[in-house]
């Protein structure tokens, strides 16, 4: 009875302190207002940007603050999803660090309050003569076309990377990832004795952030959530392993930051194989370059990616790596109104070099290109090249542990841990997602976290 009335009080208050907050607030708060007027179809500028990720959202976001009172230049986007996945931090969906819901940012409120159209549509075709795309069924006619369809995983031709690993490309992904490590504690606890060790062997192939990321996660869910209620299972028979290519891991960092990384895996028994790639992946074991094998069941690809492989349909150049053929503008080669930005464009900065595809250099491509739209569609205006300018790099390595390069200052550990959190939470575009997200980082300090497997329906 005590708990019950307790419970009815902290509702009760919560519920009372809620309306007074919405009584109390200005009438301009209670809803949003667009600056949009007229439907997308009938301004006499069209902007139609295919693709929400980072890249089309920024483009999106500036463009209307750019045109903000005018009402010669409309914006839409088009998305085969209605939310923006937020990649720094996917893959602590893996550990339950973040949920789900934090991740993936709405798009439509977001855009209808900046003053864009949106349209939850899988991009079918474009026809460049009459200046149209089908999305969902429906023509929808642009002025100018940006392209930020983003990229998909790269396999290299190994074969049964593809049928037998997870590749870390969504927030579905994440989820499969955490589902398959409780699924292999659930099937060893059952006979632990002649259970496989391969079912307690997870490989993570690419190491970059995005595996590094995803190795430390595993750990950490497997460590520190699923130790405690697997007490059957000994925690010395799950193996990590990490498998890079390149004669370190994490090479965009400074090499003090890569070795505090690969100590802090060393310290928590995760393995790291450097200079030596996957010749195979079967079903129980992936196959290496040099002949070793790795009995294993779970294997996460994070080693490659490609460019959209929807842009093959597009009529469009692209460049071996089957990314859009664009000037240091973001101009589509031989296209003045088609734009590509984002992990679909081979973008270049001013000077030429290669812009990597990362989320900071799509955010500046997608500013930069809102620019050079508007300049273009105001006429006497001399578009302007990339200038991509790399604030640093922010890598979560887990347990309370990062490694940082911001504006030339190299730092790791609890303190760029806590830059990492804060850094990342500010970029959270929906207020809620903000809040929600400092609490669960908040409450797992104090509380043992726990997870169970949602199967897909």
């Amino acid at each position: 009875m005590n708990n019950l009335l307790k419970g009815s009080l902290v509702v009760g208050g919560v519920a009372a302190a809620g309306a007074l907050w919405r009584a109390a607030r200005p009438a301009s708060l209670r809803r949003y207002e667009p600056w949009e007027r007229a439907p997308y179809a009938n301004f006499p500028n069209k902007v139609l940007i295919v693709g929400g990720g980072f890249a089309g959202y920024a483009a999106a976001k500036r463009l209307c603050g750019l045109t903000k009172g005018r009402d010669d230049i409309g914006v839409m986007v088009v998305n085969r999803e209605n939310f923006m996945t937020f990649w720094p931090m996917a893959t602590g969906i893996i550990s339950s660090d973040m949920d789900m819901k934090n991740i993936a940012q709405p798009l439509r409120r977001n855009l209808i309050r900046f003053g864009a159209s949106f349209r939850w549509a899988e991009l079918e075709c474009v026809d460049l003569g009459r200046r149209f795309v089908v999305a969902g069924g429906q023509e929808i006619p642009y002025d100018h076309l940006v392209l930020a369809l983003g990229a998909q995983p790269a396999y290299f031709g190994i074969p049964g990377v593809e049928e037998h690993s997870i590749s870390m490309s969504s927030i579905a992904d994440a989820e499969r990832i955490r589902n398959r490590v409780i699924q292999r504690y659930e099937e060893v606890t059952l006979d632990p004795v002649r259970a496989s060790n391969s079912k307690l062997t997870f490989v993570v192939i690419g190491g970059g952030a995005t595996g590094v990321g995803a190795a430390s996660k595993i750990w950490s869910l497997v460590h520190r959530t699923l130790e405690p209620d697997f007490p059957n299972i000994d925690p010395q028979r799950v193996r990590i392993i990490l498998i890079d290519s390149n004669k370190e891991i994490l090479r965009e960092l400074d090499p003090t930051l890569r070795r505090a990384a690969r100590l802090q895996f060393a310290e928590r028994r995760v393995e790291v194989l450097n200079e030596v790639r996957a010749r195979e992946v079967t079903a129980d074991r992936v196959i290496l370059g040099d002949g070793r094998e790795i009995e294993t069941e779970n294997v996460v690809w994070t080693a490659g990616g490609r460019a959209s492989v929807k842009l093959e349909d597009l009529g469009l150049p692209y460049d071996e790596r089957k990314g859009l053929t664009v000037d240091a503008c973001m101009r589509v080669e031989g296209h003045d109104n088609v734009w590509g930005i984002g992990d679909c464009a081979a973008n270049v900065d001013e000077n030429g070099n290669p812009v990597p595809p990362n989320a900071q250099a799509a955010v500046q491509e997608g500013e930069a290109v809102a620019e050079n739209i508007l300049a273009s569609i105001d006429g006497g205006k001399r578009l302007s090249p990339l200038r991509y300018r790399p604030v640093g790099h922010l890598v979560d390595v887990g347990k309370g542990f990062a490694v940082n390069e911001v504006m030339g200052v190299k730092f790791s550990g609890t303190l760029a841990s806590l830059v990492w959190r804060g850094t990342y939470l500010f970029g959270l575009e929906s207020p809620q997602s903000r809040t929600r997200g400092a609490i669960d980082w908040f409450l797992d300090v104090f509380s043992h976290s726990t997870v169970t497997e949602v199967p897909d329906r």
